[in-house]
């Protein structure tokens, strides 16, 4: 388990980005942390409230498919994907964050658009609190710089850098 996350270069980011974000509501004590560490740092960042637009979903296996709604509007420059899949006693930990991690990768790639995952796959609930100001820093937070790191390199991209 790595517990070294990458320093965040930001780059140029354009001033009219807007950003989607699409929070579980499964596990909602954890999601909700991570959704206001993400738009914490997105107003850090200098992302003001204006240009985020949330978005619930029942739990993390509906991510792919509101991800993929939102990518198709063109509106959003990127679109962060939050929650949290805990391991329980059946084989339905399994199913549910591969489906999500999957589907997410499949759209970012399909709509060439930054799409972030900010999901926790933990397996234990202590785990996904030390993901959320604990004692393994903030994912919402990471989530965010994430989702502008590449918003920053796909401008650059697209400018000829």
């Amino acid at each position: 388990m790595s517990t070294q996350a990458p320093t965040f270069l930001a780059g140029e980011v354009p001033t009219d980005v807007q950003i989607a974000i699409v929070a579980a509501r499964f596990n909602a004590p954890i999601v909700d942390e991570l959704l206001a560490g993400c738009v914490r740092r997105l107003n850090q960042l200098g992302i003001d409230q204006a240009r985020i637009h949330i978005h619930h979903v029942p739990g993390a296996f509906e991510l792919p498919l509101a991800a993929k709604a939102l990518a198709r509007t063109k509106r959003f420059a990127a679109i962060v994907c939050l929650g949290a899949v805990v391991r329980g006693d059946t084989p339905h930990f399994e199913y549910v964050a591969g489906e999500c991690a999957r589907g997410i990768a499949q759209v970012s790639l399909s709509e060439n658009l930054p799409v972030i995952f900010g999901v926790l796959t933990t397996n234990t609930e202590q785990q996904a609190l030390d993901r959320i100001g604990g004692s393994q820093g903030h994912a919402g937070e990471r989530a965010a710089e994430a989702a502008m790191e590449m918003i920053a390199l796909l401008a650059r991209i697209h400018r000829g850098v």
